[in-house]
């Protein structure tokens, strides 16, 4: 079990050093203004497909687990975010609400059947069951089909902030997001986190222990979700849309591409990874070059030139080449 002494460190680890303040207040100092100089929406969507990304790191990078179905909580959010908006006419923050509490149910009904399995056997698990509700979302009335839900207003934030300004929505996205991070952070760095970090080096250990291993990797895959859901449910509110895309498999495979190329295992990397990839995709879209063609050449290059992800790769190559000096 963790002792006192352990606790004392875990907190300490949890205190921001003076540098990483000073780094963290300007990027969101440099995210207050980039709207001045970017296309909010761009920059909405990089957001939400970095949050989407943070979220599956939180599974893989620190948990060690490998699913092939997470768009389907990013994707359920969607549908759930979207028909509160449009159905029942619930206020921004209520709709997604509703996404969130949609993913993680999902996740914990997933997250049942798949930890039981490890490995390959755990992703493709996951894969089974989120083509599974991919096919319940192609059938069920209330997502509409192939067309998806579409025509619906981004409503008034708490009944008094109309969101219908890309601008205005762009900080209460940002707001969203930063929360987010800094959620996530404080899970890897607490007394839990450092357990299923724990558990991903050596599980037998902590078996040994006397740790549950099964509840820690089911809370991991639960949270996962949760904050998938949310990145999904942000989203549907930016886009005014959900449509089957963001159930598809497709959409699974493209956030495992954004954490590897960015960096398992590190709060910035899948952030990294998530810009490369929507900014190519935003620029490669007018310019008739296949997209997927860019991405497979990147993750190539990356793979090869980067095999711990460009984070990862940089955090490892900096002090090496300090210590040389």
């Amino acid at each position: 079990m963790i002792k006192a002494e352990d606790f004392e460190t875990v907190a300490e680890t949890t205190r921001p050093h003076r540098m990483q303040r000073i780094v963290v207040v300007a990027l969101i100092a440099v995210l207050m203004v980039l709207p001045l100089w970017v296309y909010p929406v761009l920059l909405m969507k990089l957001m939400c497909f970095a949050l989407f990304a943070s979220a599956f790191n939180l599974l893989l990078g620190y948990g060690g687990l490998l699913s092939f179905g997470h768009a389907a909580f990013f994707g359920g959010a969607a549908y759930v975010t979207a028909h509160a908006l449009k159905v029942w006419e619930l206020t921004p923050e209520l709709a997604i609400l509703a996404g969130v509490v949609a993913a993680l149910v999902l996740g914990l009904a997933i997250g049942l059947l798949a930890i039981r399995r490890q490995g390959i056997y755990f992703a493709m698990v996951t894969l089974a069951l989120a083509q599974m509700f991919y096919f319940f979302c192609l059938q069920v009335p209330f997502t509409e089909g192939e067309d998806g839900i579409q025509g619906f207003s981004r409503g008034h934030l708490f009944g008094l902030i109309d969101l219908s300004d890309s601008t205005v929505l762009y900080y209460a996205v940002a707001a969203v997001f930063v929360a987010s991070v800094f959620a996530i952070w404080r899970i890897v760095h607490s007394p839990y986190g450092m357990i299923l970090q724990a558990i991903r080096e050596n599980e037998q250990r902590a078996i040994s222990l006397g740790y549950s291993v099964q509840r820690y990797k089911l809370g991991a895959f639960v949270m996962s979700a949760g904050f998938a859901g949310l990145a999904g449910g942000l989203k549907a509110l930016l886009f005014q849309f959900a449509t089957l895309t963001d159930v598809n498999w497709h959409m699974s495979g493209e956030v495992i591409l954004m954490t590897l190329i960015g960096g398992i295992g590190s709060i910035a990397g899948p952030i990294v990874g998530a810009a490369l990839v929507v900014s190519l995709q935003n620029y490669l879209a007018t310019t008739g070059f296949p997209v997927t063609t860019a991405l497979g050449a990147t993750f190539i290059l990356c793979v090869l030139l980067f095999r711990r992800g460009i984070v990862g790769e940089l955090r490892h190559r900096l002090p090496a080449a300090r210590s040389k000096k």
